[in-house]
């Protein structure tokens, strides 16, 4: 590896399962030192039907934690958990002083807990869709990452810039392609992406004075424990991977982490407010 996050430490949010254990899996060995955050430490069990040897598979796989599995591979000290809701100001704050206590700063912060409230794979029209399903996910998609990022990006500010980096923090806030071309049928989280580009883009412009970093990640459809209830069938799975020119959904998380590492490394030095999408050529068509 190439260590391009050497000796920096990322905080990342949904760090337990689907694209934030990938995204932690690859910083970790990147260099980065992880703190992972999570309502539980346990990933969900996979389907008795599916198996993947991947370390970073979105499906549970494995039995083993993210901080854990880090552990094994890079090290002792390289990796921690702490329980974090990142709808409560009160939890994400404390995550964050936790994470400055086992490492001593915060260099990047990676967004990455999300949902998607309609679930079921069942499509709304908005008149269908219950309130109570918007409210959850803009907490969650939209508050939940304005949340992480006031608190990730003020531990920055009183902290001195990382010695040999070209930046004082890079952030990097998950959208979706659902951020940037509709779809019909799950108008709230829809409009939760929509809203982290836009966040995004506007603290990339409040930021850039103390050289801080603020992207966001827009990804196609991803094989997770997230769109399996999409895929009902064989039709529906042909459906989805037909958005995708470039050879169909991404069968690993890891293509999505990857993005992660240029967006959190100095190979974006001068990479703000974008809004990256990773997608197979959906949004071409």
């Amino acid at each position: 590896m190439s260590g391009k996050l050497q000796g920096r430490t990322a905080f990342i949010t949904g760090a337990s399962s689907g694209l934030g254990r990938a995204i932690a899996l690859r910083f970790a060995s990147e260099g980065a030192n992880v703190l992972c955050t999570d309502l539980s430490p346990t990933i969900p069990p996979a389907p008795s039907d599916t198996t993947d040897a991947s370390p970073h598979a979105v499906r549970g796989d494995t039995p083993v934690p993210t901080h854990d599995l880090i552990t094994s591979l890079h090290g002792p000290s390289r990796s921690f958990y702490t329980r974090c809701d990142v709808t409560s100001s009160t939890s994400i704050s404390a995550a964050v002083q936790f994470c400055v206590e086992k490492f001593g700063r915060v260099d990047i912060v990676v967004s990455s807990a999300g949902i998607i409230a309609e679930g079921g794979g069942e499509m709304k029209r908005v008149h269908e869709t219950e309130v109570e399903h918007f409210d959850r996910d803009m907490a969650v998609n939209a508050r939940g990452v304005w949340l992480t990022c006031k608190f990730g990006i003020g531990q920055m500010l009183k902290q001195s810039p990382l010695a040999g980096t070209k930046g004082r923090g890079w952030v990097v806030n998950m959208a979706s392609v659902m951020g940037l071309v509709a779809q019909k049928g799950i108008s709230s989280y829809c409009a939760t992406k929509g809203a982290v580009v836009q966040m995004s883009k506007a603290m990339a412009l409040e930021y850039a004075p103390e050289r801080i970093h603020v992207n966001s990640l827009c990804p196609g459809y991803v094989n997770s424990a997230l769109t399996q209830s999409l895929f009902a069938n064989a039709a529906a799975r042909e459906y989805y991977d037909a958005l995708h020119p470039l050879g169909g959904m991404a069968e690993d998380p890891d293509v999505i982490a990857k993005a992660a590492v240029f967006l959190a490394s100095d190979d974006a030095e001068w990479v703000t407010g974008q809004a990256l999408a990773v997608e197979g050529g959906y949004t071409a068509q």
